[in-house]
């Protein structure tokens, strides 16, 4: 795959300027071009003001901020993006001039760039086929404002080759990015249904079925949002709901098209009037058509195979923070009021028809099941991907019994000769689905849970144990559960951005899927006391330097790493080692005598004093019988096999979530930290 070093960006506007701010923010060198100095300078006053606003807010520090305009070279020279890796077009949307510049790029640009275009109206392929290098011509759509939505369409035309696609998501993720690939369409996959949910608003309001104040509530409780329709249109720009609906009726037809009152609306130049009364007894019909029309239009997508299911979901919940994609808004109204709503709509409009698979759906009465995990093979590596990054890929039912799933398909292949696990988005695994855990104790359910991890700890040994070379990704953060399940990975490779933790006593629970037995058996049990009693973040470094992790690399070399890993001797993870001085401080903290210490409210002894503070302050707001299970497992799990190591900490389990404190700390999570009170 090819190296990106270089980016460049054309247009210096509030989405050319907020690309610009994106890509420097997450470490890449960018130039940012404009057609005069005057625009350049505009754009990048745009950047510092945002910047500075992240600052003041304390997102960014000071040098932050530096170091990100010390990445950003703005000029009005086209010239200077010449021998850059990937351009992206963020110009306004008028074809011809797109073209012009296109044309202009591939004539003066390096052979081996990739040109993009940011465009939300036009198809990627009318450009691509009027350059000389269509196969390094993607689509990459942002949405605003860039430098804070996370969402990323990548969009290829049926020339645009693999290896460009793979570069475009491998880009993606260099700048902090949750990419989704779509059909080259009009709308793409997110615009498809999220155009028609303003149009349709503003038909509403035209036909007189309610007033505007109804019309945004309904829609906020269809689709649990902070702004509704009118609102986000008066935030955004009425002209563009109008350019964009234009756009989707010219190539789809009446349905799609401009309704009568939004043109008026963008004609007179106001903004919608949102105030007045809500009439409570015309939600349901306002939200009945809010639901028909994007969950009709999401169907419609899928079955012309614009977007998966669970792409057109993630675009949702990323892009649009909506709580739920449109396929688990049908899972949680059911498929017989999906088709309710949606029938309604195809009598309304001629034009549009029930999707089938809303049809065929309907016949089976199953709700959707969404696919969490993605294996991909190249060059005899299997690369397991788990796929949730708007949930940080946490671990539920589900994606464990597909993790398992395509584990087993990537062992039983003979032509593979490693399985490289990884997640999606800014995450590695961050956790369990803490719901699961409080669902099952209040429904006194206990026993699933235990099952459940049985049958986790079952998965995570074979990983351990397999003949194929098993490597964990750790490109982001890892919590919990997604700790446990790259320390049962027979090697660990890493990104400056990877990280380990376990918060589980902070929750009034204990790590339960082995992590405190592989992490006693490569660090001691008194250091791994200390990680699990404070939950401290083990960075990657950290991980490096205690031997965890094997290699710290840049993200654009993991795949080279990997392979290097597999062609390579196996390591042994649990080889004796030395640790350097900086831990050794640290594990005194946690010997025999200053962990009664610490369970006792006292300080620990031997250690610095502001260390021995910091410590019995943070010991201080855990659960305690979490901590004094904790330190009773540790000590018994070094003194027998790992298998029966697991089967300790299985038998704890019931009793752990049986507690008051498991339910009040699983409870607090997202919000304020309980008071234990030890029972």
């Amino acid at each position: 795959m090819k190296q990106l070093a270089k980016i460049g960006v054309i247009g210096a506007g509030n989405m050319g300027s907020g690309i610009v701010q994106k890509i420097a923010q997450e470490g890449l060198s960018v130039v940012m071009v404009d057609t005069n100095e005057e625009f350049v300078q505009k754009g990048l006053a745009n950047i510092k003001s945002l910047l500075q606003a992240g600052v003041e807010r304390k997102i960014f520090s000071p040098s932050q901020m530096a170091a990100t305009l010390s990445r950003i070279t703005a000029t009005a020279d086209l010239n200077q993006v010449a021998d850059a890796d990937l351009i992206i077009e963020a110009v306004f949307e008028d074809k011809d001039v797109k073209t012009a510049l296109f044309q202009r790029l591939d004539a003066i640009c390096s052979q081996h760039t990739i040109l993009a275009t940011n465009t939300s109206s036009f198809y990627v392929r009318e450009f691509a086929e009027k350059i000389n290098r269509p196969d390094r011509f993607v689509g990459l759509h942002y949405f605003y404002h860039p430098a804070k939505n996370r969402l990323l369409e990548v969009i290829p035309h049926q020339g645009t080759s693999p290896e460009t696609v793979e570069t475009a998501k491998m880009f993606a993720r260099l700048h902090g990015k949750t990419a989704i690939t779509v059909k080259d369409a009009p709308g793409f996959a997110v615009n498809r249904y999220f155009v028609p949910f303003l149009n349709e608003a503003a038909r509403m309001l035209e036909e007189n079925l309610a007033n505007i104040p109804t019309i945004e509530a309904a829609a906020k409780h269809a689709f649990k949002i902070g702004m509704g329709a009118f609102e986000l249109m008066n935030v955004t720009g009425i002209p563009i709901a109008v350019h964009s609906a234009d756009t989707l009726g010219r190539e789809l037809g009446p349905f799609y098209a401009t309704s009568a009152i939004l043109r008026n609306q963008m004609e007179k130049k106001e903004n919608w009037d949102l105030s007045g009364q809500v009439d409570e007894s015309k939600l349901e019909k306002v939200e009945d058509r809010f639901l028909g029309v994007c969950l009709g239009v999401a169907a419609a997508l899928v079955d012309e195979g614009v977007a998966s299911v669970e792409d057109t979901d993630l675009g949702a919940k990323v892009g649009l923070r909506w709580a739920k994609g449109p396929f688990e808004i049908i899972n949680r109204i059911g498929i017989a009021k999906t088709c309710q709503v949606v029938e309604a709509l195809a009598l309304k409009y001629a034009d549009f028809a029930v999707p089938e698979i809303l049809k065929s759906h309907k016949q089976t009465g199953k709700p959707f099941e969404f696919r969490w995990v993605d294996l991909k093979v190249k060059d005899q590596i299997a690369y397991i991907t788990i796929n949730r990054p708007e949930a940080m890929n946490a671990l539920n039912e589900a994606v464990v019994r597909q993790l398992e799933e395509k584990f087993s398909e990537a062992e039983s292949n003979p032509d593979i000769k490693g399985i490289a696990i990884q997640g999606a988005g800014k995450a590695f695994v961050a956790g369990a689905d803490i719901r699961y855990f409080i669902n099952n104790i209040k429904k006194d359910r206990i026993d699933d849970t235990v099952a459940f991890t049985r049958g986790g700890h079952e998965l995570l040994l074979r990983i351990e144990n397999s003949t194929k070379r098993t490597i964990a990704v750790l490109d982001g953060l890892s919590l919990g559960g997604g700790s446990e399940l790259a320390l049962a990975c027979q090697v660990i490779v890493a990104t400056s951005a990877g990280s380990m933790g376990f918060p589980e006593t902070a929750i009034g629970i204990f790590p339960g899927l082995g992590g405190m037995i592989r992490t006693a058996r490569q660090i001691g049990t008194e250091l791994a006391k200390y990680y699990v009693f404070t939950g401290r973040t083990i960075t990657a470094q950290d991980a490096l330097d205690l031997g965890i992790v094997s290699k710290i690399v840049n993200p654009q070399d993991l795949e080279k790493t990997v392979l290097e890993i597999c062609n390579g001797p196996k390591p042994d993870k649990y080889r004796s080692r030395k640790h350097p001085e900086r831990f050794v401080e640290l594990a005194k903290v946690c010997s025999p005598d200053n962990v009664k210490a610490l369970l006792a409210g006292l300080k620990p002894e031997g250690v610095a004093d502001d260390l021995a503070e910091k410590t019995l302050k943070i010991i201080s707001r855990k659960a305690p019988l979490a901590l004094l299970l904790v330190d009773r497992l540790i000590d018994a799990q070094q003194k027998v096999s790992i298998p029966e190591a697991i089967e300790l900490e299985l038998a704890e389990l019931n009793h752990i979530f049986s507690t008051e404190d498991a339910l009040a700390g699983l409870s607090s999570v997202g919000g304020k930290p309980p008071q234990y009170q030890g029972k």
